[in-house]
């Protein structure tokens, strides 16, 4: 009796648990990303040497890419980092970098904004 209730107790809290962060798909804009996830992320942002660099707690898989700001070539490479996932935006000239996050449709947008520094 007491491992069918712990056992039941179990598969309730699995329930009402909130799903995991994830990062779900990431689209190219004409001057930088835009990242969505299935929840509202808590973003760490820096500029490191002109290098932008976003670090979110999140699920995801590892992508790679390149984009054009200014009919110039920036690369970006998104990795694992223990729990978190680590963004960064990389060019041959120093790059600045805005973002924001606004929830759309029920997932959360988040925005990456470049220019030249």
């Amino acid at each position: 009796m007491a491992i069918v209730g712990f056992t039941i107790g179990m598969i309730i809290g699995r329930l009402q648990q909130p799903a995991p962060l994830e990062l779900e798909q990431i689209e190219e804009l004409p001057a930088g990303l835009a990242l969505w996830f299935n929840e509202q992320p808590q973003i760490q942002g820096d500029h490191v040497d002109g290098t932008v660099v976003l670090r979110f707690e999140s699920w995801g898989r590892p992508w790679n890419g390149q984009l054009r700001i200014d009919n110039k070539v920036a690369r970006w490479k998104l990795e694992r980092n223990g729990k978190d996932l680590v963004l960064t935006l990389l060019a041959a000239r120093p790059l600045h970098g805005d973002w924001s996050a606004a929830e759309v449709d029920g997932r959360w947008r988040l925005e990456v904004s470049l220019r030249e520094q």
